[in-house]
């Protein structure tokens, strides 16, 4: 599948694509795409990638339809088992997503953004 000039895995029986972790980088601050972390908003606060939107995967369901049908959704969790359940729900629900295998445990782009411990931003270098 050709997204904007970047290359995803579609995975034709599950309705959505998939891309490894070190391809995220590629579509962070792309227009049309949207990147949805959807672990806690806790894990969310102690690290994420750049310009994420927290949807938790608890909430999906009940919130989905906040999330922009005319943007790509590119989909993580923690390891990559969320992010799949997610993107499966989601694309049964109309929405063109991707889903990041692996998720942010296998992540060492440069889009990392962790909290101290007073809340303050600073970017993470792995």
């Amino acid at each position: 599948m050709e997204l904007a000039g970047i290359t995803a895995r579609k995975e034709d029986a599950m309705g959505f694509s998939a891309i490894a972790a070190r391809q995220l980088d590629q579509y962070v601050g792309r227009s049309g795409f949207l990147l949805v972390d959807v672990r806690s908003p806790e894990q969310f606060r102690e690290g994420h990638i750049c310009g994420a939107y927290n949807l938790p995967y608890a909430q999906l369901r009940e919130q989905m339809y906040t999330l922009p049908k005319g943007s790509v959704l590119v989909c993580y969790c923690e390891r990559g088992g969320s992010s799949l359940k997610a993107a499966r729900e989601l694309s049964r629900a109309g929405y063109e997503v991707i889903s990041v295998a692996g998720g942010l445990e296998a992540y060492h782009g440069k889009y990392l953004d962790t909290c101290n411990e007073m809340g303050s931003r600073r970017r993470k270098m792995r």
